[in-house]
């Protein structure tokens, strides 16, 4: 059963960047693309190095969608569900995210 667990402030993550937080044994990747509250939340763990670095990738826009571009090979996940756009079979998880009384919480 997923459950809501606090993970920081919003003022601890700047608008722009990744976060890495650990809920229950698995990395989470924080992403806060712009100065306001929506915020995304991937599994941190990039499918195709098998490393935890999706937290620290570059966030861009395309096709009118916001991505994340891993930091080691460059594959690209959209940040609203995790999913892969040069092989939809690596896709990663994604997890619901929200903003409540000025701090982050994520289910999981």
């Amino acid at each position: 059963m997923s459950q809501w667990h606090s993970v920081c402030e919003l003022s601890q993550i700047l608008p722009a960047t990744g976060v890495c937080a650990l809920i229950k044994g698995q990395q989470i990747a924080l992403f806060r693309p712009h100065n306001d509250e929506q915020l995304y939340a991937l599994s941190n763990i990039d499918p195709f190095a098998q490393a935890s670095v999706l937290s620290r990738g570059l966030i861009a826009e395309h096709q009118q969608a916001l991505w994340v571009a891993s930091p080691l090979k460059k594959q690209r996940f959209r940040l609203s569900d995790g999913l892969c756009l040069e092989d939809e079979a690596c896709s990663v998880a994604s997890y619901p995210v929200r903003v409540r009384d000025g701090k982050v919480e994520i289910c999981a």
